[in-house]
C-alpha cells in the first residue's frame, strides 16, 4: 500500500517541530529606497521599475490621501501628511533614500518643507523630489535653459516656470496640456507627450526637455525622443529615479534610460 493510500486525513499531523532557517542579504543590499506616492498616481511605480532593473535595489512605497484636482489649495492640503506617510515605509528598518513623488506640490511647499517633514519620520535618510531631482539633473547635464511640459492648469503650469526661473533656470517655452485631474493626467497618450516634446525643443533657447508630473508616462520615451530631438529629456519620474539612484551611493551607468543616466550627480 503506498503512503499516500495509508494516509488518512484524520489521523494526528506530524509535528516536525522547528526547521533550520539562515537569514538572507535583504531585497535592497545595494539601495533602500521609500517612495511617498499619492493616492491617485497611476504611474511612479511602474517608471521606477522599468528605469531601474539592477540587482539588489528595492523600493518600498506608502500612499498620501490628495485630492483628485490639482490646485493650490489642494497641493498645500498634502503638506501635513507627508510625515505620517513616511512613517509607513518599513517601520524599523533602515532606508537609503526617501523619495516625495509630486512635482506641483513641492513646488507649493517648498523643498525644504518637505525634506523637513519627510525627515520627522525619518532622520537618517537621504530626501529628494522631482523637483531637486530636475535641478540635480540640469545641473550634471550643464543645462541652463529647458522646455518645460506639464499637465496643470495654465496658473500653475505659470508657477512652476517662475519656479525654475528663481532657480537660476531659464525656461524659453513652455506648455500645458490642461489636465487638472491626477487621473485623466495618467492616461494621457506617450504619443501625445513626445509630439509636445519635440515642439518645444524647435523653439529658439531650449537646451533640454523637462516633462513635469509624476503621473505621465515618459521614460519609456526617453530615449528615442533623445535621439530625434537631439537634446537631453527628463522628467519628473525620471530625474527623481535618478537621484534616488545617486544619493543611495549606486553609481550604474544605464545608457538605455537615457544620457542622465549614463552620469552621477554634478
Amino acid at each position: 500500500m503506498s503512503a499516500l493510500a495509508a494516509f488518512s486525513p484524520s489521523a494526528e499531523p506530524l509535528d516536525l517541530g522547528v526547521m533550520a532557517s539562515m537569514l538572507d542579504a535583504p531585497l535592497g543590499s545595494r539601495a533602500a529606497i521609500g517612495l511617498v506616492v499619492l493616492a491617485t498616481d497611476q504611474t511612479l511605480e511602474h517608471e521606477y521599475r522599468s528605469l531601474i532593473r539592477a540587482p539588489g535595489i528595492a523600493f518600498y512605497e506608502a500612499r498620501l490621501f490628495n485630492d483628485a484636482e490639482i490646485t493650490p489649495e489642494t497641493l498645500r492640503a498634502i503638506g501635513p501628511r507627508i510625515a505620517p506617510c513616511t512613517e509607513l515605509i518599513l517601520p524599523g528598518l533602515p532606508l537609503d533614500v526617501v523619495a516625495f513623488g509630486c512635482t506641483s506640490a513641492t513646488m507649493t511647499l517648498g523643498e525644504d518643507y518637505v525634506f523637513d517633514q519627510i525627515r520627522m519620520a525619518r532622520p537618517g535618510s537621504a530626501c529628494t523630489t522631482p523637483v531637486t531631482g530636475a535641478l540635480a539633473a540640469f545641473t550634471t547635464l550643464n543645462v541652463g535653459r529647458i522646455g518645460l511640459l506639464t499637465p496643470y492648469s495654465p496658473l500653475i503650469n505659470a508657477n512652476l516656470a517662475r519656479y525654475f526661473q528663481s532657480r537660476d533656470i531659464g525656461v524659453p517655452a513652455y506648455a500645458t496640456f490642461d489636465r487638472p485631474d491626477d487621473r485623466e493626467a495618467a492616461l494621457i497618450s506617450v504619443a501625445s507627450i513626445e509630439a509636445a516634446a519635440e515642439r518645444l525643443a524647435a523653439q529658439p533657447g531650449v537646451e533640454a526637455i523637462f516633462v513635469s508630473c509624476t503621473s505621465l508616462r515618459v521614460a519609456e520615451a526617453v530615449t528615442r525622443l533623445e535621439a530625434r530631438i537631439g537634446i537631453p529629456v527628463t522628467s519628473s519620474n525620471h530625474a527623481m529615479a535618478w537621484h534616488s539612484l545617486r544619493l543611495a551611493g549606486v553609481a550604474d551607468v544605464m545608457p538605455e534610460a537615457g544620457r542622465l543616466f549614463e552620469r552621477g550627480i554634478a
